[in-house]
């Protein structure tokens, strides 16, 4: 009897799929899409897996430059998660945002791919300048739910429980999930996949005493580390992700880590599931 052939999974996005906190580009970046694959790969022996994600892309530009490659990979599994940039910018459009993600949804799901995708967490409450945002994150967290019903996408509904915003997830610029944040991410997709051995475990508070207060010197220093270097990047027309490609653009195997869901995460409660 032939074999079956491995599963192939294609991650698409911008930083956080990516992997932005969660190491570095001088060690290498490990990131959620990452700690999916090495979770899939404990249960799908030989799954291949390629992430096209490049930091800084808006939704539209992980569309035109990902979509195409995505296909031509002919993915069982694919996770789409953008969006965020394109929140930032000063014209940001919902309808055209969610747009770009329900297209990317419907031939995925027309070539045969499983879809799962996210809602985002309200980044005010990480970022006091942000605030203003709010009801950005709330339109376009909606219209994502509204186009994953419609094509049958996987969705990890993380906007939905205030855990996601503890500070102890997210590293130091408050934009990006730090390793804590990544593995909650990735426990998230997950259970909305149903693989086996993912629950609701990722949606309760963490354990421990929370976060320090913020104080006002801690945010002017961070205002001149994070915030100062991105909006020079906006006048000059840059983003993080200028001239920059994929970090891994070819399906290649994973290796199961003995850590896809770390310490912070409560100890989950077992029961079965599959990709399919």
């Amino acid at each position: 009897m032939a074999e079956a052939s491995p599963l192939r999974y294609v991650a698409l996005g911008d930083s956080q799929t990516e992997g932005l906190g969660d190491g570095d580009d001088t060690t290498g970046l490990r990131g959620c899409a990452d700690r999916l694959a090495e979770q899939l790969a404990l249960h799908h022996p030989g799954v291949l897996y390629a992430n096209l994600a490049v930091r800084g892309r808006l939704a539209g530009q992980v569309r035109e430059g990902q979509l195409a490659p995505a296909l031509a990979l002919r993915p069982d599994l694919a996770t789409v998660v953008a969006g965020v940039n394109d929140l930032l910018r000063p014209r940001f459009d919902p309808d055209e945002t969610a747009a770009h993600l329900e297209a990317m949804f419907a031939a995925l799901t027309g070539a045969g791919a499983r879809v799962a995708t996210v809602t985002f967490p309200d980044i005010g409450r990480l970022v006091p300048l942000a605030r203003p945002l709010g009801s950005r994150v709330t339109a376009l967290n909606a219209r994502i739910r509204l186009a994953a019903d419609r094509h049958g996408v996987a969705l990890a509904d993380t906007a939905r429980h205030p855990v996601v915003t503890d500070p102890r997830l997210w590293s130091e610029d408050r934009l990006h999930a730090g390793p804590r944040g990544h593995a909650l991410i990735a426990a998230s997709v997950a259970h909305a996949l149903g693989l086996p051995g993912a629950d609701d475990s990722w949606t309760r508070p963490l354990p421990g005493p929370g976060a320090a207060p913020r104080t006002v010197a801690g945010e002017l220093r961070w205002a001149h580390a994070f915030l100062s270097p991105w909006l020079a990047r906006r006048v000059r027309g840059r983003s993080s992700g200028t001239d920059r490609t994929a970090k891994r653009p070819a399906l290649l195997p994973v290796t199961p880590a003995s850590d896809p869901a770390p310490a912070p995460l409560a100890p989950p409660r077992q029961h079965g599931g599959s990709v399919r």
